[in-house]
């Protein structure tokens, strides 16, 4: 079953990270932007979890949690408070009042997740891992990022496939607002024309979804694709670990 996650923040920049960095996980999301809505919320769809700010108009956060721990449907539900203040009082007041945990702002998604994961068991979507799904058979989730591995000859049965498959993935990022793509070649075993053309069209539709591409691939193989004049300036990292680093 997911677990509901709700956030409330006046900011929409900061709900945006919250959603984001809870995106990859399977998770029902809810967001209020004060705590009056937030409040709401947490009575009608009984989170898992809340990321709760302090400061926010109409209700604050602190107001907020004062009436969750007078409410016996949730006083008990976890809560992550944010807060733009790391002094000692202020921090005394939140433990006071028996939060899980608390961040300071900014803060990235990353951190957030790691506090949360000492609270909730997260478990990845299983949407990409489904045995019925053959898109499975070259695409993935890694976090964040969709990463597309082709593991076989680049035959025109197999680039046809995978560009079907291609279109489809880029509708679902869109709607989830992903923007990080991987095009792993390291395993292919031998460069051709169908090739060439699928490494083309992948770059020309993940940067016209206005996405970041990077593709990984052997030394072998990059050098071969520069005697292309279609590839001969496409940048190539040696491992997937090097491409994600190329994201930041």
């Amino acid at each position: 079953m997911s677990l509901k996650i709700l956030t409330v923040d006046d900011s929409k920049t900061i709900r945006m990270i919250v959603k984001k960095a809870f995106r990859p996980y399977d998770c029902e999301f809810f967001e209020g932007e004060d705590g009056a809505k937030g409040l709401a919320l947490a009575a009608q769809e009984k989170p898992d979890l809340i990321v709760l700010d302090i400061t926010m108009p109409v209700m604050n956060g602190i107001e907020m949690l004062s009436k969750m721990k007078n409410e016996p449907g949730l006083k008990d539900t976890p809560v992550i408070m944010l807060t733009a203040e790391s002094g000692k009082d202020n921090v005394m007041q939140i433990v006071k009042m028996g939060v899980k945990d608390y961040m300071v702002k900014p803060f990235k998604g990353e951190q957030l997740i790691e506090r949360a994961k000492n609270i909730v068991k997260l478990e990845p979507k299983k949407t990409e891992e489904a045995a019925d799904d053959p898109s499975r058979k070259y695409f993935s989730l890694d976090g964040d990022i969709q990463v597309l591995v082709l593991q076989e000859k680049a035959t025109r049965q197999v680039a046809a496939q995978v560009e079907v498959y291609l279109q489809s993935k880029i509708k679902d990022m869109i709607k989830s607002g992903m923007n990080k793509f991987i095009l792993d070649l390291s395993k292919v075993p031998e460069i051709n024309m169908s090739l060439i053309k699928l490494i083309m069209s992948v770059i020309q539709n993940c940067r016209k979804a206005k996405f970041s591409i990077q593709v990984v691939g052997t030394t072998d193989l990059s050098n071969e694709l520069k005697q292309f004049q279609e590839t001969s300036e496409i940048p190539i990292n040696n491992t997937v670990e090097e491409a994600k680093i190329a994201f930041s």
